[in-house]
């Protein structure tokens, strides 16, 4: 049978179980976003918390739903290779008109991933590049509305935009607010700008949920010029509703899509239109992590490694074991020309680590499903990963054989690894307090301080609080990489050391108390962190009290209360109510 002109009619029903598993996927992911804003409207905290972990598992369940169900239904594994063209041409032939065609694609590879050998993993039988387009999707309701304020006047402009969102909770004053917004607007401009023919104000359709925060995210445009915007609605302690900061700086919003924070929760019928107006305002984020934040994570992991492949086709330097301390549990290597390091658990590890590849793989589930507070590292976790052997430097071939033999093989011009983490590269914490000036180690351990309060509060324990398992990001924030001895805070056991027998016992090689693999002894911290005087100095001003029991015990305390903590994910001072709650200047006039 012609495989690309010939009726099939298996090939079209399977097809058509391919297309019903995706649909399924995504209508549940959009009832789960959708009711974010309800749980925001309610103060319902831990319901948000509980989406975002959950919904992780959401397209795993669907795609292993789909798999079975290919199984039962077609007898996946006796199907012949012009079978599988055919089902890739009759799926093409659904995403037409479809309004997540990429995502679709992207569940379709998912699926034949778990079915055909990875021989097949090339563009006849899956989407190895995108074969539909999605530039111009129609949406219902529109990616973004448009606003103009010379009709009705930028203030009542403004309070449109925010009252289109309909939150069912009163605003505590939101004329006040409006105000506050145009005269932070007006001291980032400068001077207000006369109106072009072509002013207006762009917004996204949907809310973007995390947290506490509903944020509206849109710009301005007037002229050639672009102003882009995030404006952040948050609870008052009286249960409104108030706008507590304007972002307007393109670099502290791209901050608020890091990687290192909790995914959002947005409604979206065309994913794909969020992510091309996100890239009008972030121009140097990735669409790869764009999607990844949108909740979107395979989609996420597609188009990184595309980039992954599109990027060693145009490079020629060669994968290296990275610079460092090397790690225990971690064989960890780098592309010195691309931002990213690879993770590979090894196959033994460091006789202090008592734990397996399961519980490795564990913790780092772990930390996609918790708020990551903008402080922990996400990862991208790949399977059956192959890249060109000629790539990799004789030497890295060399540790990977030694410490992780099980973990690669190599397929004729390939290196195929068979587990992979992908994190963005950070310069170590350790590297940069040895190159660092006084006033610099103050900084990056005041910001290891707050890393670790952050985590706490967040319900997260590090476990291994050794400044080479945190990195320093080029906006100077301090944030954790290696889990493999994270915890739940709520889990552990924080002790005071007892005092000893003997004072002679105070001197001895051995510890005079015991402890169970849950207990900690914050006092202890000191001995294996604060060694250099630089560093002991500017812990000691900043952050004492993370070496006494009663810091973690009262975090522990708020956790278990059902507290869920505020997290800001910039300076206090940005926020609105703090600059402006004691100002007398009038508002913008020209508003």
């Amino acid at each position: 049978m012609d495989a690309v002109s010939g009726e099939n009619p298996v090939a079209q029903a399977i097809a058509q179980a391919l297309i019903e598993g995706f649909n399924k996927h995504y209508r549940i992911f959009r009832d789960t976003s959708r009711r974010a804003k309800e749980s925001f409207e309610a103060a319902e905290w831990q319901s948000q918390l509980d989406a975002v972990r959950e919904r992780v598992q959401f397209y795993d369940e669907r795609v292993d739903e789909t798999v079975r169900r290919l199984h039962q239904e077609f007898d996946a594994d006796s199907l012949d290779d012009a079978t599988w063209q055919q089902v890739k041409l009759h799926y093409i032939g659904m995403l037409i008109r479809h309004k997540q065609p990429e995502l679709a694609e992207t569940f379709f590879n998912s699926v034949c991933c778990k079915i055909l050998h990875r021989t097949y993993f090339n563009n006849d039988y899956i989407f190895a590049r995108p074969a539909i387009a999605t530039e111009y999707i129609e949406s219902f309701p529109p990616v973004y509305s448009s606003y103009y304020p010379q009709d009705a006047g930028l203030r009542a402009t403004v309070r449109r935009i925010v009252e289109d969102f309909d939150w069912q909770r009163p605003f505590e004053d939101l004329a006040r607010d409006v105000d506050d917004v145009l005269r932070a607007t007006e001291r980032y401009l400068g001077t207000w700008p006369a109106m072009e023919v072509n002013c207006q104000i762009q917004v996204l359709y949907s809310a973007f949920y995390r947290n506490k925060t509903a944020y509206i995210i849109g710009k301005g445009i007037n002229g050639y010029q672009e102003t882009p915007f995030a404006i952040a609605v948050r609870h008052s302690e009286g249960g409104k509703l108030y706008i507590d900061t304007i972002l307007l700086d393109p670099w502290r919003i791209s901050v608020l899509f890091s990687l290192s924070r909790a995914y959002f929760l947005v409604d979206m019928e065309v994913p794909s239109g969020y992510v091309q107006f996100l890239r009008s305002i972030m121009p140097n984020k990735p669409r790869s992590e764009l999607y990844t934040m949108l909740g979107l994570g395979k989609q996420g992991k597609t188009m990184f490694f595309r980039d992954l492949v599109a990027h060693l086709r145009h490079s020629n330097d060669q994968f290296i074991v990275a610079p460092g301390i090397r790690g225990m549990v971690m064989l960890v290597f780098t592309l010195p020309s691309y931002p990213y390091v690879f993770k590979i658990i090894k196959d033994v590890f460091g006789s202090s680590k008592n734990m397996d590849r399961a519980t490795v793989k564990r913790k780092y589930l772990m930390v996609k499903q918790v708020d990551r507070v903008g402080r922990m590292a996400d990862t991208l976790e790949f399977s059956y990963a192959a890249l060109p052997l000629a790539r990799f430097h004789p030497e890295l071939l060399e540790e990977l054989s030694r410490q992780a033999p099980s973990a690669f093989e190599i397929d004729g011009d390939s290196v195929v690894i068979k587990h992979l983490y992908i994190e963005r590269r950070m310069t170590p914490l350790n590297i940069h307090l040895e190159r660092a000036s006084d006033e610099e180690v103050e900084d990056a351990v005041r910001e290891y301080g707050d890393a670790i309060r952050d985590m706490a509060i967040a319900n997260i324990f590090p476990g291994d609080m050794l400044w080479k398992n945190f990195g320093v990001t080029r906006y100077g924030r301090v944030v954790f990489y290696d889990y493999d001895e994270i915890e739940f805070m709520t889990d552990m056991n924080f002790r005071r050391i007892p005092p000893a027998p003997f004072p002679e016992m105070e001197m001895a090689s051995e510890a005079w108390y015991a402890g169970g693999p849950m207990d900690v002894f914050p006092e202890e911290f000191a001995a294996f962190l604060l060694g250099s005087p630089r560093v002991r100095k500017a812990f000691l001003k900043h952050h004492r009290d993370l070496l006494d029991p009663r810091f973690w015990q009262a975090a522990q305390e708020r956790i278990r209360s059902g507290h869920v903590e505020d997290f800001f994910p910039s300076p206090q001072d940005l926020r609105i109510r703090r600059r402006f709650a004691a100002d007398a200047t009038p508002p913008p006039a020209a508003a």
